[in-house]
């Protein structure tokens, strides 16, 4: 049985399986399902679908309308924009020369994941970086550095292979840079290095 509740005013519902510590700041309309943690300082937006066995740690942020799909765990240090999606099994981290035997909490570096981008199954995010708006991670990539906006990254380590719009459908770029998503008619620009939509 699901648990409805309300928290700051705001409704929510929880699997009784998971847990949400005193404290943790949930969005209206949002679903958390079987097994899931939340840590008392977390922050999760507005109409997010956490899948099972999710954790969310102390001061990570969650925007609205994310999807973070099942055996993710989020850490101190994540900030997850409006729109994203997260993989089964993608991973974070947050400390980049970890070792059991030294406290490093205090070197929690800052990973920021952008509007509306999909981080594939498997994937592995390093700490400290920032994948930009739209970009599509690909299953299983490895990601050591910043990935620009609307751009695909593959393997590992990952390397951009082509752009991708807001609707996650391949550009393909004509020779003045310009392409249409086929499926929302948007234009977008490819110029110096960079892609983004015409206004």
């Amino acid at each position: 049985m699901i648990y409805f509740g309300t928290m700051e005013g705001k409704d929510f519902f929880v699997h009784p399986s998971s847990v949400v510590d005193k404290g943790a700041q949930i969005g209206a309309g949002t679903k958390i399902w079987h097994f899931c943690h939340l840590a008392p300082t977390c922050k999760v937006g507005e109409r997010c679908n956490i899948g099972q066995n999710v954790y969310i740690d102390n001061n990570a942020i969650i925007g609205n309308g994310v999807k973070i799909q099942n055996n993710v765990s989020v850490y101190n240090g994540v900030i997850i924009e409006d729109d994203v999606f997260l993989g089964p099994s993608m991973v974070f981290t947050n400390v980049i020369n970890p070792r059991s035997f030294i406290e490093r909490k205090d070197e929690f570096k800052k990973t920021t994941i952008r509007k509306g981008a999909t981080i594939g199954a498997n994937a592995t995010i390093l700490c400290g970086i920032e994948v930009g708006v739209y970009a599509m991670i690909g299953a299983g990539a490895v990601v050591t550095k910043n990935v620009l906006a609307y751009s695909v990254m593959t393997g590992n380590p990952a390397r951009q292979n082509g752009w991708v719009s807001e609707a996650g459908i391949r550009l393909n770029f004509d020779s003045e840079g310009m392409a249409k998503c086929p499926q929302t008619n948007r234009v977008y620009k490819l110029k110096n290095g960079m892609v983004g939509p015409v206004q």
